[in-house]
């Protein structure tokens, strides 16, 4: 998986650094550091899968590597001084060589653009024990701008413990974004975050930061003995993190599993109450259809009923009214009858 790392540590004479060696070192190559009048040859150093350098425009001058780490010594006075500052980040093992080289070359631009620095790129492969994922960059910066006359004043935004906590802050935010940016467009899904496992609301116990020495004595003792226990108290305690991780992890997978599991069935189950009340909401409206259709042919068959009472009523009283035109016939055939009878005299 994509890991995130960006860390920032100052190169300084109290600490009896040169950043010319330590220019010479990340690059592997052969630097001359002249105020101390030593030649600093690491070009026999393995693992520098490139180097470059990013300055402001019209800061050519700054390409030269040797001139420009020279130039940072010479322009301070102090014992004390910080020379240089690096920025150690990680590659995503995902993307090719070239996608990485932007990725870094990105990261520098921006220190470039916000702090008006240079910036020197050295891109490291991972070493030959330990972690084969492990492609990294060390961007070293000058602690003042650059212009094309040369150095200028001091960035001492980064300096001042007011506000480089906040800076610092914002370029691990900007790295994530560009670490993100870049997966997303060569199509990786995983993504990294810049936040601590606390302010992401994950449960998981970090790490403890290994050092120099402890880590040297570890990886003596995977070359010795591969596969072996940690020997190192932090390595111990490490592995143990690891496996609580591990536990942790399995743990919440597991949950959100069930979750998913249970996610699921609840849908199905709230899809099954729907095609349910659908097929309830049409069955009522076959009921509601058949209940009016026979509440149609009842009413068609009252009206029949009444019709056919009255062609009964109509015919019966017809039949009335033509017995009783025969009656007054016959009444009038007796009548003219009787008068005929009392009009004969025989005699």
């Amino acid at each position: 998986m994509a890991i995130y790392h960006l860390s920032v540590k100052s190169i300084s004479r109290s600490a009896g650094r040169s950043v010319v060696a330590a220019s010479a070192y990340r690059a592997g190559q052969e630097l001359t550091d002249e105020r101390q009048g030593l030649t600093h040859d690491y070009t026999r150093k393995q693992g520098v899968e490139d180097a470059f350098i990013v300055a402001p425009d019209g800061a050519d001058w700054a390409q030269d590597r040797n001139a420009l780490w020279n130039a940072a010594e010479a322009a301070e006075k102090r014992k004390d001084a910080k020379t240089g500052r690096e920025y150690e980040l990680a590659l995503p093992a995902e993307l090719d060589a070239g996608a990485r080289k932007e990725l870094a070359r990105d990261f520098a631009r921006e220190l470039v653009a916000r702090y008006g620095v240079v910036a020197d790129v050295a891109i490291h492969e991972p070493g030959r024990e330990g972690d084969n994922r492990n492609h990294h960059a060390h961007i070293l910066t000058t602690t003042r701008t650059a212009g094309a006359d040369g150095l200028g004043a001091k960035t001492r935004v980064l300096d001042v413990a007011s506000t480089a906590s906040a800076e610092i802050e914002h370029m691990r935010g900007v790295w994530a974004r560009q670490v993100n940016m870049a997966l997303e467009r060569h199509q990786v899904d995983q993504r990294v975050d810049h936040r601590s496992f606390e302010r992401q609301g994950r449960e998981q116990e970090p790490t403890r930061h290994m050092g120099v020495s402890a880590t040297a004595l570890e990886r003596q003792a995977a070359r010795e003995t591969p596969g072996r226990e940690p020997v190192t108290d932090l390595g111990k305690q490490n592995a143990e993190i690891r496996e609580r991780n591990r536990v942790m992890e399995t743990a919440r997978k597991a949950v959100e599993k069930a979750q998913e599991l249970f996610s699921g069935l609840e849908k199905r189950a709230r899809l099954a109450v729907g095609l349910a009340r659908k097929i309830g909401q049409r069955m009522e409206r076959e009921r509601e259809a058949e209940r009016q259709r026979q509440e149609l042919a009842r009413q068609a068959e009252i009206r029949r009923d009444i019709q056919r009472q009255q062609e009964i009523r109509a015919a019966e009283e017809a039949r009335k009214a033509a017995d009783l035109d025969c009656n007054r016939s016959k009444d009038l055939s007796r009548g003219r009858s009787r008068r005929s009878d009392r009009g004969y005299d025989p005699w």
